[in-house]
Order: C-alpha cells, then structure tokens, then sequence
C-alpha cells in the first residue's frame, strides 16, 4: 500500500501534473532542465489529447465505449506539452545566447573589461529583445544584480551554465573560466568560441527550417488515414461495414499499432544533432 501511495505522485509528475516548482539552490533563479505546468495548462492539454484520441478511436472502431476507454491516454497529453514548451525555452535561450555572445565579443574587441563588458551586453541585448521576459534579459539582469553584489563573474557564469545544462553555454562558461586564471588572451578566445559556436547555431537553425517542412510533410501523412477512414465512413457505409465486427477489429487495431509506430519513428528521425 505505502508502495503504490509512492509511485502515484511519481507516475503524475511523469505525466506533467503540477507538482512544486524547481528553484535554484542559493536562490530563486531559473532552471532550464525543467518545467511545470500549471493546473489550467494540465487540464487544458489533457483534455484535447483525449478529445483527439477519443475522435480517431470512433474513427476505427465506431464505438462510443472505446473512445471513452482510449480518451484516457489523453493524460500523456500534458507531458508532451510540457516537453515541447521545455524545448522551445531552451531553443530560444541558446538562439538568444549567440547574440550575447556578439555583443560581448564587441565590447571586448572595443576595449573594455570583461565586467563592463557584461553591463554593455545587457544594454545591446535590451534593444535586440524589448520584451523584459525574454531568457537571456533575465539572465543579464541577474548578472548584472550579482556583479552590484561583489560576487567573481566566474562564480555567476558557472551558475548559468549549471542551470541552462545547454552545451554551448557550458563550453563557452568553461573557456572563459580557465582563461581568466591563465591569464590567457581573453579577447581573442572569446572572439573564436563565440565564432565557432555561432557556426554551429546557424548550421543548426538551417537544418531546423529543412526539418521543419519534412516534420509538417509528416503530420499531413499522419493525418491522411483518419481523414479517410472519416470520408468511406461517412461516403460508403456498407463497404466498411465488415471491419466493425469479428476479425476486423484485430485489423483496425493493428493499423492504428502501426500508425502508433509510424509517428514514433518518424519522431526519431526528425531529431538531429550537431
């Protein structure tokens, strides 16, 4: 009994059900690993996930018993809408990051010191973003309240990347911090990582708008087998008559297994890194 009352609340963080929010450890900061939903959002994406499943098992199965059965798998809906929301953050924060990185790599080439060099990004960035929202403003602006505070930049830039968990940061965050104690060149490293981790945001947004056409390409192909099922349901009655009894049930079940398996490979696919 304790077990099941211990898994329960795992099974519905699982399933994106709003639990406490995850702060930072020294202070309320925000975290880029995860994301809570909150309960309109849960509700909201949890009953358009069952409406829809509860749509396309009518489609198959003519039964109003089965849409209801299947309209419950609609509560995998919340988590993923929480992971797309989650991914998109983090997709704009590293997007906004390399204009950061610009700036940065300006003000140093002008001649200011690393810390100026931070205020003078958060002032480029302002511009670049007006809404005060935006990830990398947050960001700025917390950096800018803990240089007024005295705390090393090092410390600050190393709490970032912790909370981002986003490569490029980390990499650039770990080039900074070992060349600020050698003592090294600092302009001109910052100059080449940011150079090199602006390539690899711009291959990767260029393989996003490729991907992007292929993924709705997907979506249409997806859809097409329920819209046809709709039109012969609706069009010829008669000839579909046959898969709503007996074996054709088995047949129907193991089309939507397939589309099932279709949308999960195809999701796969669209997943590519650089």
């Amino acid at each position: 009994m304790k077990q099941r009352q211990q898994k329960l609340p795992e099974l519905l963080t699982w399933l994106g059900w709003p639990g406490p929010v995850i702060r930072d450890k020294q202070a309320e900061l925000p975290v880029y690993t995860s994301l809570t939903l909150i309960p309109a959002q849960f509700i909201r994406a949890a009953a358009v996930g069952g409406m829809l499943i509860a749509m396309a098992a009518y489609l198959f199965y003519h039964s109003f018993a089965m849409a209801v059965l299947a309209a419950v798998a609609g509560l995998i809906a919340p988590r993923r809408y929480r992971d797309a929301l989650l991914q998109s953050k983090r997709t704009r924060l590293t997007l906004q990051f390399k204009e950061a990185l610009y700036s940065l790599t300006a003000s140093l080439a002008a001649g200011r010191s690393v810390e100026n060099a931070f205020l003078a990004a958060r002032d480029d960035l302002q511009l670049l973003y007006p809404d005060p929202a935006a990830e990398i403003r947050v960001e700025f602006e917390i950096i800018h309240a803990r240089l007024a505070y005295g705390e090393p930049l090092e410390h600050i830039l190393v709490d970032f990347a912790e909370r981002a968990a986003i490569e490029d940061i980390s990499q650039f965050v770990d080039v900074f911090v070992i060349c600020k104690r050698t003592g090294g060149d600092l302009v001109e490293v910052i100059r080449r990582t940011s150079q090199t981790i602006g390539e690899k945001l711009d291959v990767q947004q260029e393989i996003a708008v490729m991907v992007a056409q292929k993924r709705f390409e997907g979506r249409i192909m997806m859809a097409v087998p329920f819209v046809f099922m709709a039109f012969l349901s609706y069009a010829a009655p008669d000839y579909m008559e046959p898969l709503y009894s007996g074996i054709g049930y088995v047949i129907l079940t193991g089309a939507l297994i397939l589309l099932a398996l279709c949308y999960w490979l195809m999701a796969r696919i669209m997943r590519i890194q650089v």
